[in-house]
């Protein structure tokens, strides 16, 4: 059983849209928009990682799972990471994609982190329209094969851009270093050594910090599970059937660095 977290101001289907055929061929496959995001729960209370790794945890025991590996892409990665911390008999294992165990480390994403936060405490309704378009003309950017561009700004229409923005304050505060190396569970570190977002040393420095993981290096971008789904989804269904393959032995294994 696959539960598919998105990143920052994607939806489950914008994320993984590519991902979700050659995946249900192998796996059960679940995909959840995150607060705040599509069609994700509505929230007057502030946004925080933690929620939405217990909302992913309250979907679980509402449809009866007992057990999941958790895929997370970018936030994702994090909510991924809170999920086993916080619901450690829930998750079998991680993939993490383009992800780290702390954001804000770099100027260019504490300038990124710096704008949302003073976003978020202002509140601006003007402020958050032009950042709705920019993200609206990002996605045009990525998919720009004609037919996928008013799908993907459909989808992005139905934020609540006020709790995307508080998301990614959050993304900018969060750091696991201080437990990432407990991680107990198989798990597998897809990274994007072009990563124009999250730095692929930070990338690889999550691998290396989780005993038990399993290293994918691929040459694209942030967004490769769009724009380079070519190279990014055979190595996601790659990193998921040996995360279930794993977690079924419950044997421990060294880090292992691909390049594929």
């Amino acid at each position: 059983m696959l539960m598919l977290l998105h990143g920052w101001s994607a939806t489950a289907d914008l994320n993984w849209h590519h991902c979700f055929g050659p995946l249900a061929k192998q796996f059960r496959v679940l995909a959840i928009d995150h607060r705040g995001h599509g069609r994700g729960l509505r929230h007057t209370g502030p946004f925080t990682l933690e929620d939405c790794a217990d909302d992913v945890a309250a979907l679980a025991a509402q449809l009866g799972i007992e057990r999941l590996i958790a895929v997370g892409y970018s936030m994702g990665g994090p909510i991924a990471q809170l999920l086993w911390q916080r619901h450690r008999s829930l998750v079998d294992g991680l993939v993490l994609c383009s992800t780290s165990a702390v954001f804000g480390s770099t100027a260019r994403l504490r300038a990124l982190f710096r704008v949302a936060a003073g976003l978020s405490a202002a509140r601006a309704t003007g402020t958050v329209s032009s950042l709705a378009g920019s993200a609206l003309g990002a996605v045009s950017r990525w998919n720009g094969r004609g037919g996928e561009v008013p799908w993907a700004v459909e989808q992005l229409a139905r934020h609540d851009w006020k709790q995307v923005i508080e998301a990614g304050h959050q993304i900018g505060r969060y750091d696991a270093r201080a437990w990432i190396g407990s991680v107990s569970v198989p798990t597998a570190v897809v990274a994007t050594t072009a990563d124009e977002v999250v730095p692929a040393r930070n990338q690889i420095a999550l691998a290396e910090a989780i005993p038990s993981a399993t290293l994918r290096i691929l040459p694209g971008g942030h967004h490769g599970c769009v724009t380079e789904p070519d190279q990014f989804v055979p190595a996601l269904v790659d990193a998921c059937r040996e995360i279930a393959d794993r977690s079924k032995e419950s044997a421990p294994s060294e880090i292992v660095k691909l390049a594929c």
